[in-house]
């Protein structure tokens, strides 16, 4: 029965995958019929158990196998199994915990892992990708912020060229008739080039432009300005101080000064919404070559902003946009002692060509650092980290210290199911056993009592002589077996008599009680 089970159960371990439950359940009756197909049952449970996502089917039909096998090993115990029914349960009992049980859970355990990893996975892909689209949003509108800040610089400057074209239009009308032409040339240039202007600034969709006390002047970025947000924010019940180091911003390009604006105006309207209570240090140093602008607040009083509360990140994604288009930097994060720290770097004559590759349509890696509170709160990165997957299904060393883990489990149950197979075994009766044989009964001959085992024995003859009660009538002879012959209690010997008829028949089997002779002790010999 071995093989062919064992045959058999090769035979539908590959079909696991197509057919599950069936699968299963003939391996689990076969496990039931033949112990050595256990392994190959055991493996099976553990991989219908790992892929089945229902938690009830996968209960019942572990519990179906774990029954099956039961029933199959009680059933075929008197033909196949150790011999007696109760011995078959016991080795069904044995059977299904390593066969069927353990390795299911193994498996449920597994699967349920495995699940979760790649739920955790494509949940942290998905945050990745929202958190990539909302710095793409917020690139594309400061791109926007910048093209209409283009727009209005580069259009007051072309309305002046083009109302100066005019006025020299009819200055020239009756002096100089040829110079005219060259005046209307001018003007209708100009307006060509404001009409173009807008539609190469349009492709960038609606311009998002400064309003109220935002909108930016041929004042915005110098050190009145600068004074004015600060101390605006000042009037607003923050402590702020402002150090300026250097020069004024006046002479320098309006994309430096507009940035530096940006910088101070974002800084300090994120310290209003998370760390209104807290102290904090503006800081614009003037260089020959940069202009280094640091906005500094320390921790706020009280329980820290929650991670919800702490902002979308667009905010620093769109001032490191405008920053490293001037070929700039800028690095912002938590101090250490609670608060927040936005710190740039702004050439002080930027070229005339954006950084490279700035303007690529793609994505920027994800450089940005997440950050907490304070001047920089805004702009803390909320999305979910993606669950690291390498301990329950990913890469080559995990994997192969997972199969060599389901290996040795795999051996162990192996080890077990051979153990309690031997047990239940040994302690069964053999199948050849007929029992105690027959004791001597009246009626036998003396042949059928001899084959028995029973004997005469001089010394327990020589013990009842003198001592026995009367032999029957009709008695020929007797014997004194020394099986029969036993220590009652100290000093007595309990005999057995066996009396025979002249025709050698049993006819009457007697015990009584003699007196006992002891050796004497070596001393007490005369």
């Amino acid at each position: 029965m071995p093989v062919p089970a064992l045959a058999a159960g090769a035979v539908l371990f590959p079909l696991r995958r197509r057919f599950p439950a069936a699968v299963l359940l003939a391996l689990a009756a076969l496990t039931g019929l033949a112990f050595c197909v256990g392994p190959v049952a055991a493996a099976t449970a553990y991989s219908v158990a790992r892929r089945t996502v229902a938690a009830r089917r996968r209960a019942r039909l572990l519990a179906a196998a774990a029954a099956l096998a039961v029933a199959a090993a009680t059933v075929a115990a008197p033909w196949l199994g150790p011999g007696r029914v109760p011995y078959g349960l016991a080795l069904g009992l044995i059977l299904t915990p390593t066969a069927v049980i353990v390795p299911g859970l193994v498996g449920t355990a597994y699967g349920q892992q495995r699940r979760l990893v790649r739920a955790l996975r494509e949940r942290g892909d998905a945050a990745e990708r929202a958190r990539r689209l909302a710095d793409s949003e917020a690139r594309i509108h400061e791109r926007s912020r910048i093209a209409a800040e283009m727009h209005d610089l580069v259009g007051h400057r072309l309305s002046l060229i083009s109302l100066h074209a005019g006025g020299l239009e009819l200055a020239l009308e009756r002096a100089d008739p040829e110079l005219r032409e060259e005046a209307v040339l001018v003007r209708r240039t100009t307006r060509d080039a404001m009409r173009e202007l807008r539609q190469a600034l349009g492709v960038l969709g609606p311009l998002g432009r400064d309003t109220g006390s935002g909108v930016l002047t041929d004042a915005t970025g110098t050190r009145a300005d600068i004074e004015a947000l600060v101390a605006e924010s000042r009037n607003g019940g923050i402590a702020v101080r402002l150090d300026w180091l250097g020069p004024d911003l006046d002479a320098r390009p309006a994309r430096v000064r507009r940035a530096v604006h940006r910088l101070v105006r974002e800084s300090l309207t994120n310290v209003h919404r998370y760390a209104s209570a807290a102290h904090v240090t503006v800081t614009v140093v003037h260089g020959d070559e940069t202009v280094h602008v640091t906005v500094r607040n320390g921790a706020p009083p009280g329980s820290p902003v929650p991670a919800a509360d702490q902002g979308t990140g667009r905010g620093l994604t769109g001032l490191r946009e405008r920053v490293e288009l001037l070929g700039g930097t800028l690095d912002a994060g938590p101090l250490p002692t609670g608060g927040f720290r936005v710190d740039a770097v702004v050439p002080a004559e930027p070229g005339d060509a954006p950084a490279p590759g700035r303007w690529g349509t793609g994505p920027r890696g994800a450089d940005e650092a997440p950050v907490t509170e304070g001047a920089g709160a805004t702009d803390a990165a909320d999305a979910g980290g993606t669950a690291d997957a390498g301990g329950a299904g990913g890469g080559k060393d995990g994997g192969a210290a997972r199969a060599l883990t389901l290996a040795l489990g795999l051996v162990a149950l192996s080890v077990l199911m051979a153990l309690g197979t031997a047990f239940v075994y040994a302690t069964a009766p053999r199948k050849d056993f007929a029992g105690p044989p027959p004791l001597p009964r009246v009626g036998m001959t003396y042949g059928d009592v001899a084959a028995l085992g029973v004997l005469d024995n001089a010394a327990v003859r020589a013990a009842a002589t003198g001592h026995e009660p009367p032999r029957p009538a009709g008695t020929a002879g007797c014997i004194y077996p020394f099986n029969g012959g036993t220590e009652s209690r100290p000093g007595t010997l309990r005999v057995a008599r066996y009396c025979f008829d002249a025709a050698q028949r049993l006819t009457a089997i007697d015990r009584f009680t003699v007196p006992s002779v002891r050796d004497a002790a070596p001393w007490e010999t005369p």
